[in-house]
């Protein structure tokens, strides 16, 4: 008697995205600000199973931050106002950046901050003296000190000149952080790209506030603070979806993505992966769970190849 043949066993999907010359295993990125320094999550998340993580956004030199209440959780999202609180670059460097190190199979990507293009340009020859760092994310969406609190990232001369100032020392892939807070969003995503950008991700929180009506005053400290989570996402989609239509570089998108049909959406919309934020407040395990998810969600559609997605929705 002959044994029933074996059925064919479907190949699993390929996750594997690949931008500005970095290989990520699948599309998930932990998002700056929400994953501290990728150590503190290692015994929480597996770091080797994650596309990539984007470490809290580091300054030349450590900073405190603004003193609290700096969060507050909102109907659909949540205000911070964390002040970019971090402990320098060199303590980066030297303390966190050997650690990481250790960890196989991962990809990170440092988040740099300043308040002048000298700040800008000193942090990232601060971080050239460690090893391990795939990429940097330039924030641009901090006052500049040196123009009356302007913000880098909604004046165009100023976003390209910081641009331009930090891939001048970048020894590896830049990436730019676009401001939501701006009349055009595929304007800052070109004047970034002409200015030297290797990718950009977008969006960062938008500028937004809460009363509380009993005393009457500001729920946050700083009185303003930066929105994200579930809110934000179909306008993080828009301008995911206008700034790939402006620029030929890759786009990482971000607001509000929690599920593996969000991380779909956004790529479909343009980005070539995408990064989670705010998810990691509600549950520290989001970034893993998704990862799970995207797979079954490919499975589920009979997505093949991930990277399919990019750009690939349907206009008509």
């Amino acid at each position: 008697m002959t044994k029933p043949s074996k059925a064919l066993e479907t190949p699993k999907p390929d996750l594997s995205v690949s931008f500005a010359g970095i290989q990520l295993k699948n599309p998930v990125i932990a998002a700056s600000g929400t994953f501290g320094y990728g150590v503190e999550f290692d015994d929480v998340v597996p770091l080797d199973k994650l596309g990539g993580f984007v470490v809290k956004g580091l300054s030349r030199e450590p900073m405190s931050g603004n003193p609290p209440p700096r969060l507050f959780e909102t109907a659909a999202g949540m205000l911070n106002a964390i002040g970019l609180q971090n402990i320098g670059a060199r303590a980066f460097v030297d303390e966190k950046l050997p650690l990481l190190r250790e960890i196989k199979n991962i990809v990170v990507i440092a988040n740099v901050f300043g308040y002048t293009r000298e700040e800008y340009e000193r942090t990232i020859q601060i971080l050239n003296e460690g090893e391990g760092i795939a990429a940097y994310e330039l924030n641009v969406s901090c006052p500049n000190t040196a123009h009356g609190g302007t913000v880098f990232g909604t004046a165009p001369r100023m976003l390209e000149e910081v641009v331009v100032t930090a891939k001048r020392v970048a020894e590896h892939p830049l990436i730019v952080k676009l401001s939501p807070n701006v009349t055009s969003i595929a304007q800052m995503a070109q004047v970034a790209e002409s200015g030297g950008a290797d990718a950009i991700s977008l969006v960062n929180t938008f500028v937004a506030m809460a009363i509380d009506v009993e005393t009457r005053k500001p729920r946050i400290s700083n009185v303003t603070a930066g929105l994200s989570g579930p809110a934000i996402k179909p306008i993080a989609v828009r301008m995911v979806y206008d700034a790939a239509r402006a620029v030929k570089i890759p786009v990482l998108g971000m607001g509000g993505i929690s599920t593996a049909a969000d991380v779909a959406e956004f790529m479909l919309a343009g980005a070539t992966a995408v990064q989670v934020g705010t998810a990691s407040y509600w549950d520290p395990c989001a970034t893993e769970k998704i990862v799970d998810e995207v797979e079954a969600w490919c499975w589920e559609h009979r997505v093949e190849r991930i990277r399919e997605l990019t750009g690939a929705v349907l206009s008509e």
